[in-house]
């Protein structure tokens, strides 16, 4: 015979990101089932920030678009129409040098003058070769390069949307698993973190009584022995269960372990495995256990 205390497995359920909880869902000893929504975060910052980024996504699509596409012939054209009215510049600051030129030997004009009409001409031929590159240009179309460059913006753009997504998601708290609520830790219009548990959740589906047994007896249990449970409000019905862990460790007897030996001596922690068909065990209760 032992003695021990029921223990059940539990959850401790925190949201992943810091925020206001905005909701709370249910409450001690309400059952809930796997991917329950138990509480919520506000998120209307998260909705606003997804939708400028789904905005940037649309307009740097639009930019990828316009790339692949190359120039238009309308483009093309203007282009071509500059570089002819570039063209015309040189050639009439061409002939105004020219004629400047002739009447400089002839000392008609200064100096001044005639270097007027010089930086005229190198003004135009840098116009005529820039329409000229700028034409060409424009039939080639856009680098790859460029392109590359615009698909990867666009490709961290989606990601970052993707993050944010991610995020929204996280505002909604829920159950990983079936079992009952154990504790309700906050309330709505706390700040919620990682660090801060919400609710505690307990296992039903996994009972057992935490016992200890003495070395002297040690030997006489082994995993898999069969065990009849026993508690104080249901003395003459016993619930089966069977050994299912036994520590390779010895420790110091707990204090809220009554047994025969001196407290001072060594025991092995045992762990009784019982099916709880009734739900009847709760946490922490005192339990007889018979090893058959």
């Amino acid at each position: 015979v032992l003695y021990g205390n029921v223990d059940i497995r539990q959850v401790s359920l925190a949201f992943n990101s810091s925020e206001r909880i905005e909701k709370m869902l249910v409450e001690e000893g309400d059952r809930v089932k796997k991917n329950d929504l138990l509480a919520t975060l506000e998120s209307k910052p998260l909705e606003l920030s997804i939708a400028k980024s789904e905005a940037a996504i649309e307009k740097q699509e639009a930019v990828v678009q316009r790339l692949k596409n190359g120039s238009r012939p309308e483009e093309i054209e203007q282009s071509a129409a500059k570089m002819r009215a570039a063209e015309a510049d040189y050639e009439n600051a061409l002939l105004y040098k020219n004629r400047m030129a002739e009447l400089y030997k002839s000392s008609a004009i200064s100096k001044q003058e005639m270097d007027n009409a010089s930086a005229r001409f190198k003004a135009a031929a840098a116009d005529l070769d820039n329409a000229r590159e700028t034409y060409r240009l424009s039939e080639i179309g856009p680098r790859a390069e460029d392109i590359a460059e615009a698909e990867a913006q666009l490709k961290g753009l989606r990601a970052d949307l993707l993050l944010q997504k991610y995020n929204l998601s996280q505002t909604k708290l829920l159950s990983p698993i079936d079992g009952v609520v154990r504790s309700r830790l906050q309330e709505p219009g706390d700040m919620a973190s990682p660090q801060k548990p919400v609710y505690l959740i307990a296992v039903e589906d996994t009972k057992w009584v935490r016992a200890y047994i003495s070395e002297k007896r040690l030997g006489e249990i082994k995993p898999g022995m069969a065990a009849q449970v026993i508690i104080d409000s249901f003395p003459d019905k016993p619930i089966n269960g069977q050994v299912g862990y036994i520590s390779n460790v010895a420790e110091f007897t707990p204090k809220t372990v009554q047994t025969e030996e001196l407290r001072s001596s060594l025991v092995y922690e045992v762990r009784v495995y019982v099916e709880d068909k009734d739900d009847v065990l709760r946490m922490g209760m005192p339990a007889t256990v018979k090893l058959l």
